[in-house]
Parts: structure tokens; sequence; C-alpha cells
């Protein structure tokens, strides 16, 4: 559960929250509620997105939902801090597509007083954890992890389950290249298409294995 960090002017250090999850489970729109929130508060919001995330728009932060906020595409986490300068809080949309780098620049962005608010996946679709957010996630005060719910199952979602074939770790989609399951619903459709790649000769050796003594 996340909590809002009381003011304590003695403390001039700032902190990270993370919200992750897998896709179509809210992440970009809690992001763009707590950055929008900031604004109304007159607070100095800068937002940065991967250069490669143009999903929707080159230069907008653009929730599932359509919601959206103004935001800076930049190649690599490097460019944060320059373009960061002044800012009370700093959101990052995407941040499994930054490079390693980004741990560092969030953690020394908060430490010099800055709310950062980071949005990515945790997971890849082959289930494993997703660059840099592993390193995030342990090093921020506050983890907020959202679900989808499973197009299959109708339970919790925590799997972004690849429909097409293209086995590149990363590779933009939506609905029609990926879809939310659950451990359950998501094992299924893993072993589903192992077995529709098994070749007919090893089909024929797994069985006759099972039959020897």
């Amino acid at each position: 559960m996340f909590l809002e960090n009381t003011v304590n002017h003695k403390e001039q250090f700032g902190w990270i929250e993370v919200i992750c999850g897998s896709m179509f489970s809210g992440k970009t729109e809690e992001l763009i509620r707590r950055l929008k929130r900031a604004q109304f508060a007159k607070q100095k919001v800068e937002i940065f997105k991967p250069t490669v995330d143009v999903r929707y728009d080159e230069d907008m932060v653009v929730s599932h939902d359509e919601n959206q906020i103004r935001s800076t595409p930049v190649p690599a986490a490097a460019n944060i801090p320059i373009l960061a300068d002044g800012c009370d809080v700093v959101g990052i949309d995407e941040a499994q597509f930054f490079d390693d780098e980004i741990v560092r620049v969030c953690n020394d962005l908060a430490n010099k007083g800055v709310r950062v608010i980071v949005a990515g996946l945790d997971m890849d679709f082959k289930g494993n954890p997703f660059g840099p957010m592993p390193n995030l996630m342990a090093t921020a005060e506050y983890v907020t992890k959202v679900h989808a719910v499973c197009t299959r199952t109708g339970n919790l979602a925590q799997y972004s389950y690849r429909k097409s074939k293209n086995d590149d770790i990363v590779m933009l989609g939506e609905v029609d290249e990926y879809e939310p399951l659950s451990r359950a619903a998501y094992y299924k459709a893993t072993m589903s298409e192992k077995i529709k790649t098994m070749k007919v000769e090893d089909v024929e050796n797994v069985t006759s294995k099972e039959k020897k003594p």
C-alpha cells in the first residue's frame, strides 16, 4: 500500500516511488494521477519517457484510458538529471526500457531532495525480471504493485503474455500483441506453446522414456 510521505522540513532528502505490474494494470494511469496532483499543488514537475515509446504520442505520456500528461522523451537515463534541474517532482514512465544508469539517476535525484515517481513493467513476456526494475524496487521507499484482470480467468493478472511469435525482449505493443494473464493461465498458455513447437520425434522420445520401467 502506498502512503504519502509526511513533510519534515529538517530532512532535505527526497524519495523514490515505484509503480509496477503487468501490461494493462494501470501503471501509467497511477503515475499520471500522482503527477497531476503535484502540478495542482504548484510543484515544479518534469516527466520523462524513453524515446523508443511512441505508441500513442511522441511527447505525451498516455495511459490505456487515454489520460495524458506532457513529457520529455530521452534516449538514455543520463539525460534526465540535466533536464530535471530545479524540479520538485520527477516522473519516469516505462522505466524498464532504460539502461541500468536509471537506478543511479533516481537515487541521485532523491538524495538532492526530489520526489521521484517511476512506473514500469516488473516482468518481461517470459516472466523474468525486466531490466533495471528489480534494482529500482529494491532502493525505493515505496513500491506499489498494480494488477490487471486476466482475460481468460477473470482473476488478478500479473503476467504480460505475448501472443505474437516475436522473441525480442523489447517489443512495443497493445491488445493485439499482449494480454494480461494470471499465474495459472500464463503457465497453461506457455506450456501449450511449448507442445506446439515440439517435433514429432521429441514427443515419441518422451513417450518411450515414460514407458520404460
